[in-house]
């Protein structure tokens, strides 16, 4: 069982900061989706578990981690339902990991971003906290109430977007824009870029799904 477990997609990767990352998170784990292995060549660094049908992949990259024996592979047909971040996602799960962070899961392939956005749903049905990273944004998924402090936050700003319906009975405390017993609908923006003016602040409500995206930019 491994509690942190390192996911890196083929998305866009700052080298530096996703380097940074992975000293200050210390995963126990990592996994490569398909392209993603090539952000493990650029900066020196072996995976455990190499996960893709590598139809994306630099052959030089491909045969350089071909000869490392540690690597555990899972070669996946390229016609399939899954994509080869959310199959990496349900290794991890079955890893036993408590929590699983995904660099280069976002970029220009907006369809890509949208997918794995909704991917951060597994969590909530298997109860693993599962977080989307880049250097610009950190985004999660919840189903329950939250605090977030200040000193902790990622970026200067925190957007709420309600996902698959109604939040109810909804109370911001220690933000700029508070609420009280709201109800945020889907289809408006009246949960972005909020900021964090007290020492922690609270996201509380009764029922429904958000995104919470902290955004330093």
């Amino acid at each position: 069982m491994y509690q942190r477990i390192l996911i890196v997609s083929g998305g866009s990767i700052e080298d530096t900061f996703a380097k940074n990352w992975m000293i200050q998170y210390h995963p126990g784990y990592t996994i490569a989706a398909d392209s993603g292995m090539e952000f493990f060549y650029r900066v020196g660094r072996v995976p455990d578990m190499i996960i893709g049908d590598f139809d994306s992949v630099n052959s030089d990259t491909l045969h350089y981690f071909k000869e490392k024996e540690t690597i555990i592979w899972k070669e996946l047909n390229p016609i399939k339902d899954d994509t080869d971040t959310e199959f990496a996602i349900r290794q991890a799960i079955a890893l036993g990991a408590e929590e699983i962070t995904v660099l280069g899961g976002t970029g220009s392939r907006l369809d890509h971003v949208m997918g794995n956005v909704s991917l951060l749903g597994i969590g909530l049905k298997e109860q693993v906290f599962i977080q989307l990273v880049d250097a610009h944004n950190r985004i999660r998924m919840i189903n329950k109430s939250i605090s977030i402090k200040k000193d902790e936050q990622f970026g200067n700003y925190v957007s709420l977007i309600p996902y698959q319906g109604n939040v109810t009975h909804m109370y911001l405390k220690g933000f700029k824009y508070p609420l009280e017993d709201f109800t945020m609908e889907p289809f408006c923006s009246i949960g972005i870029s909020n900021e964090i003016l007290e020492e922690e602040a609270e996201i509380l409500f009764e029922e429904g799904t958000l995104l919470v995206i902290e955004a330093r930019d």
